[in-house]
């Protein structure tokens, strides 16, 4: 009797410990497949993606110049070969164009001009030719007119930094560019800075220092220098700062809107306040949708259906949020506590008002923690959805980008918008603790 009692038990002693070699088993092989496939993958995405071409292609010497573009200006002297006629310009626009005959301390005027890039390196425009004198290299003379550009280097061969052909003669070093053609013969000079950033030339006050113009602004002139700074063309800080605020306003609308009409419709997808299963099906599937679409495709459309415009990023925003917010709401909804809410019954409230006393209260702290995070995220995505709708600081940012000349005014785009996005994650932060823990201190 005893014998026959033991067999059971050693039998399933015996399965056990073979079902505990087979989950091992199962474990290793997982441990070791998974590194494999992850490997594998990342072999395929290597090649599927073409990383090398793209090695191959990368010109870092471009990517060192648009860096160097974004902190530096260009000052362009230009000469007319036929005329003879002169003219510098910063960025080469006519809103930042010397008067004739003046320009920087470097360039000087007069029978010939000369141009002093710094470090040795001159530039002459003669009556007939271009003198470019380069240290450690000699001079070269070009001569441009109606048969070409002819060149004349010193012996040897030609350095990397130059480029010579028939009808162009190109060469850049670390002091600036020379571009010769038949027709016109252009120096850049790079200098660090902003330049013009207050002022331009045009305005009585360039050049003007920090001391002085305090002192001016004393003395009455404050409303025409802010109005020279404000009304910049070449940096139009009055538009910037209005693309700014349409930036805030479409995340603002959108992002509120959004919880304006996800909250109601919460009530209808939340299990404990619609029984019927039909309803709340339906009402998550229009979260799913609204959410499932992303807010740069719904700013498509409806920048299709209603033109562009800020309000047409707002809407963009606005549905996007209403799927996310319709799903965070109702989730919390689910988790209320309902002796709060039979509280509220027992004194023979209304349903509305069991809704508003027993029920707001509980999920505000979620609400309020949730849609502040999504104002603060729709702040930077407000940037993107405006460069297509047409609106804020997207808008110039997209433009400044496409001319590729004047990427100074995209890195002050970028700084503008990171700050921004600083100032609207302090002022959320604040806000949250005042509205959710009542502190308006700033720990």
């Amino acid at each position: 009797m005893s014998l026959s009692a033991t067999l059971p038990t050693h039998d399933t002693g015996a399965g056990l410990k073979h079902q505990a070699e087979v989950m091992f088993r199962r474990k290793r092989v997982f441990a070791c497949a998974m590194p494999l496939l992850i490997l594998a993958y990342l072999v395929y995405a290597f090649f599927a993606f073409d990383v090398p071409g793209l090695v191959q292609r990368a010109s870092f010497e471009n990517a060192a110049r648009l860096v160097s573009d974004s902190y530096s200006y260009k000052t362009h002297v230009t000469r007319d070969n036929r005329s003879g006629a002169v003219e510098v310009a910063i960025e080469g626009e006519r809103k930042g164009t010397y008067a004739p005959g003046t320009g920087p301390e470097w360039v000087r005027f007069g029978a010939d001009t000369t141009i002093d890039l710094g470090g040795g390196n001159i530039v002459t425009y003669g009556a007939d030719d271009v003198r470019y004198v380069i240290p450690g290299y000699g001079t070269i003379t070009a001569r441009p007119g109606a048969g070409g550009v002819q060149a004349t280097f010193p012996e040897g061969p030609l350095p990397d930094y130059v480029s010579a052909s028939r009808n162009r003669v190109m060469i850049t070093t670390d002091a600036g560019r020379l571009t010769i053609t038949r027709n016109r013969t252009e120096v850049f000079k790079y200098q660090t800075g902003w330049e013009l950033f207050f002022f331009t030339l045009d305005s009585p006050y360039h050049g003007v220092g920090p001391v002085q113009l305090v002192r001016l602004a004393v003395a009455g002139e404050g409303p025409a220098i802010w109005h020279d700074f404000w009304y910049n063309p070449m940096w139009r800080h009055g538009d910037v700062a209005w693309a700014l605020f349409e930036t805030v306003l479409m995340a603002f609308l959108g992002t509120f809107g959004a919880a304006v009409v996800a909250l109601p419709l919460a009530f209808l997808a939340a299990r404990n306040f619609t029984p019927l299963m039909i309803v709340r099906q339906a009402a998550r599937r229009v979260f799913d949708v609204f959410r499932g679409v992303d807010a740069l495709i719904w700013t498509v459309v409806l920048a299709r259906a209603f033109g562009p415009g800020p309000m047409t990023g707002a809407l963009a925003i606005l549905l996007t949020d209403t799927g996310s917010f319709g799903k965070m709401f109702s989730e919390a909804l689910e988790n209320v506590d309902d002796r709060q809410i039979e509280g509220i019954r027992s004194t023979g409230a209304a349903p509305v008002q069991r809704y508003r006393f027993g029920v707001i209260p509980q999920i505000t702290p979620v609400l309020m923690s949730q849609v502040l995070y999504f104002f603060e995220s729709n702040t930077r995505s407000a940037t993107v959805i405006g460069a297509i709708t047409g609106g804020g600081i997207g808008l110039l940012l997209t433009q400044a980008m496409i001319t590729q000349k004047d990427w100074e005014e995209v890195s002050y785009y970028i700084i503008l918008v990171v700050l921004l996005v600083f100032a609207m994650d302090s002022f959320s932060g604040w806000l949250r603790r005042r509205l959710i823990k009542g502190d308006g201190g700033g720990h």
